[in-house]
């Protein structure tokens, strides 16, 4: 299959890497109007001078340039007839996803969006251990990068926890509350299932990277790392000791078998299967524009 990409900035350049690594792509074609950024991808694709170029000779493209400029580049790739990974968000505003999905209606296309976190394996160990847990809380947090500009913390960062809550551990449940606060560039948010309480943190401006989860269930409780891909679970054996007039308590620590990978590569993997079998990407578009929708409902809390 013959592959494009579209934008190679720091995300396209991955991109790029993983499909001049991976069986069954064939010809390799990259596209981006800053001409340095293209030259970088010289040494595994070839350059093509404009989007109509590439669109011409791909069969399947990665779309990873700035969020600004997803709506129209996916609008010309969808009218072009060729299948498209978008990177998220989706798009910038809620009514371009909108008129996405719109376009899409009565295509026979794939069009899916690169919500990583999808694809990390732990997120399956948490959906088998914790269905519908009682208190969950995600930890985002990135030291400062002048990488994204036209976007806040919330659509950069805090959309791939989103999407985790949602569309894997809450799928389906739209009876939810939201509050939160914060600024562009750190945010915290609350979200109210019925039972279960979910807090999800976000930020820009930490001296550490970390991607943490810690999840409580009655019975027990988990916590891992998004990086490391590792996952613990602490199960209560009901014994308590007293010692030197402090209370213990023994727990039973379970550390999950994880099989590590790469996330873009399966995720890449995945795109272009469904690219040859017709079928629909993991990561619908419309699951997408519901992430951006409840990206716009916890930004009503930030301060400007």
């Amino acid at each position: 299959m013959d592959v494009g990409v579209i934008g190679v900035g720091a995300m396209g350049r991955n991109h790029v890497r993983v499909y001049s690594e991976m069986k069954g792509v064939e010809d390799l074609y990259v596209f981006d109007p800053v001409i340095e950024n293209a030259a970088r991808a010289k040494e595994f694709a070839t350059i093509c001078g404009t989007l109509e170029e590439l669109l011409s000779k791909a069969e399947a493209v990665s779309i990873c340039a700035p969020t600004r400029y997803h709506f129209e580049i996916a609008k010309r790739v969808i009218e072009a007839g060729v299948d498209c990974l978008i990177e998220k968000p989706i798009t910038l505003k809620v009514e371009e996803g909108e008129e996405l999905l719109r376009l899409l209606k009565g295509r026979d296309l794939v069009a899916g969006v690169g919500h990583i976190e999808r694809f990390n394996p732990i997120v399956d160990e948490i959906k088998k251990i914790a269905e519908r847990p009682d208190y969950v809380s995600i930890k985002r947090h990135n030291p400062t990068s002048n990488r994204i500009t036209d976007a806040s913390v919330v659509e950069d960062l805090m959309i791939h926890d989103i999407d985790i809550v949602f569309n894997v551990l809450f799928r389906g449940v739209e009876d939810y509350r939201i509050c939160s606060a914060g600024s562009r560039n750190v945010c915290e948010a609350m979200v109210v299932f019925h039972n279960s309480v979910v807090a999800i943190s976000a930020s820009r401006l930490a001296s550490k990277k970390f991607r943490t989860f810690y999840v409580e269930a009655e019975d027990f409780t988990t916590e891992g790392d998004f990086m490391a891909q590792e996952v613990y679970v602490y199960r209560k054996p009901g014994k308590y000791i007293v010692e030197n007039e402090r209370y213990t308590q023994e727990n039973i620590i379970e550390k999950v078998l994880v099989n590590k990978v790469e996330p873009l590569k399966v995720e890449l993997k995945a795109f272009l299967d469904s690219a040859k079998s017709g079928k629909s990407f993991p990561v619908t578009p419309q699951e997408a524009l519901k992430n951006l929708k409840i990206c716009e409902e916890i930004k009503k809390g930030l301060r400007e």
